[in-house]
Order: C-alpha cells, then sequence, then structure tokens
C-alpha cells in the first residue's frame, strides 16, 4: 500500500495545493470583506427577492427574518466558490479508481501490480480523506487570519466554527462517496464526474425551489445541502448531529457499495 499512496500523492499534490490554497484565500477574502458591507447587502435583498430566495437556499435559513452580522459570517462556509472548490476537488480525486484508470488505458498496469483490488480502493480512499481534510484545514486557517485582519465582533466562537468545519467536511465526504460509486461503475471518467454534478448541482436547485414552492420543500430532503446548514450552527450553537448522521450514512453507505462494485466487476467488458 505504501507505494500505492507514493504514486497517489505523486499524481496529485500539485492540484491538492492549488485547491487548498484557493480554498484558503477565498476564505480569507469573504470574512475580512463581507461584514463590510452587511448594510448595503441588507438593502440588496430587500430590492432583490430572487438573491434573498438563493442566500435563504444557501444559507438554510430565512435570511429576511434573520439577516444579521452574525449569521452573515456563515456565507463564508456555504459561498458557491467555496462548495465549488471543494466539489472539485473530492470529484477529482474520487473519479481517480477505476473509472480515470480504464479512460486513460492504464488500469491493466495498475491491476498487474501485486495488490488486490480492495487494496487499490482503500489506498485511494485514504488519500482522498486525508487531502480533504488538509483543504478544510487551510480554509479554516484563511478564515481565522481574515478574522484577525477584519473586524473580530460578532463573530462565531472556536465551538462554533468547529461545529461548522466538521459538517462541511461531512458534506464532503458524502460527495465524495457517491463519486466513488458512480465511478466504480463507470469506464469514463468525464462521465461519472457529470452524473454527480448533475446531482449536486440538482441538490442546490432542490434546496431553491424548497423556499418557494411546496412540492420542492416536501422532497428537499433528498438533497444534501439540506443536511449542510452553517447558518443554523451559528444561529443555535448547537452540533447537526442529525444532518451530520444522514451525510456520513450517505458517504458510509455508496463508498461502501462502490468498493463492492470495484471488487467484483469485470473491467474488461463492463
Amino acid at each position: 500500500m505504501r507505494g500505492l499512496i507514493a504514486k497517489t500523492l505523486r499524481e496529485t499534490w500539485l492540484t491538492t495545493v492549488f485547491l487548498a490554497c484557493a480554498l484558503c484565500l477565498v476564505k480569507f477574502l469573504l470574512t475580512f470583506v463581507l461584514p463590510q458591507f452587511q448594510k448595503e447587502m441588507g438593502d440588496l435583498l430587500a430590492q432583490l427577492p430572487m438573491v434573498q430566495a438563493m442566500l435563504s437556499a444557501l444559507m438554510g435559513i430565512d435570511v429576511e427574518e434573520e439577516f444579521t452580522a452574525r449569521v452573515l459570517q456563515s456565507l463564508v462556509w456555504v459561498h458557491p466558490v467555496v462548495l465549488a472548490i471543494l466539489w472539485t476537488h473530492t470529484i477529482m480525486f474520487c473519479t481517480r479508481v477505476p473509472a480515470g484508470e480504464i479512460s486513460g488505458g492504464t488500469i491493466d498496469f495498475l491491476l498487474s501490480l501485486p495488490v488486490s483490488r480492495r487494496t487499490v480502493y482503500c489506498s485511494e480512499s485514504l488519500m482522498w480523506v486525508v487531502s480533504g481534510l488538509l483543504l478544510i484545514v487551510l480554509g479554516v486557517a484563511g478564515h481565522v487570519a481574515g478574522a484577525w485582519v477584519g473586524s473580530m465582533e460578532n463573530r462565531p466562537g472556536p465551538l462554533v466554527v468547529l461545529f461548522v468545519v466538521v459538517n462541511q467536511y461531512g458534506l464532503y465526504l458524502a460527495v465524495g462517496g457517491v463519486t466513488c460509486l458512480f465511478a466504480a461503475m463507470s469506464n469514463r471518467r468525464g462521465r461519472a464526474a457529470a452524473v454527480v454534478v448533475g446531482i449536486v448541482l440538482g441538490s442546490f436547485l432542490l434546496n431553491f425551489l424548497s423556499q418557494f414552492w411546496q412540492p420542492a420543500e416536501r422532497l428537499a430532503f433528498l438533497g444534501l445541502l439540506e443536511y449542510y446548514r452553517p447558518a443554523e450552527i451559528v444561529r443555535s450553537g448547537a452540533f447537526p448531529l442529525g444532518d451530520m448522521i444522514v451525510l456520513m450514512l450517505v458517504a458510509g453507505a455508496a463508498w461502501v457499495a462502490g468498493g463492492v462494485i470495484m471488487i467484483r466487476r469485470n473491467i474488461c467488458t463492463l
């Protein structure tokens, strides 16, 4: 497994470092800039109900009723750029094996190594989990630096930030687990990635529509973003135990199913 980990590290470290630095910079800028425009954002929300609905979908609360400086800080964790960076990394990583190896024509070499398919799958997954943790940690570093440079007023406490970070990592793992499942079923990396992108975009759309359409509200539980609500954590200060259980169940079930499929499938003919 050491050789497989070294291979994965050699092939992914540059992309991981780039995305981690990008996430750190984005978190720093958002944390530093957003509090300075609270009044302007409040006026914009009053004039543009559609923007208000989009923010409500992202933050998981009714921003018209609870748009405070403290709640505004949660936008740092649900900004589309932040989510895009995290999802890009997890989809990039989790489509490597076996879909990426098959479409790249290197699966024969990989499976000819004196290791089992289970070992290949677990080593890739280990690197995915660890590198994702690196992204999250650097994102927190950017947030802390932005808070230190800017105003410290109305900032969530360290424990609340920790709760939000854990919830964000749970979302990262859930999307990654689903990606592992579709990558294990596919012969094309692009096809597997496209399916997962469609799932996460559909989740966002469902969250958005649920703000003002009752049928979508009844189906909101099907979207992953329903279980990632930093604004609710910031407002209540409570750990999102129920949301984390759902995200971990999705991540674990999808990851295990992906592993079983990869181990048992006929890669030459599927």
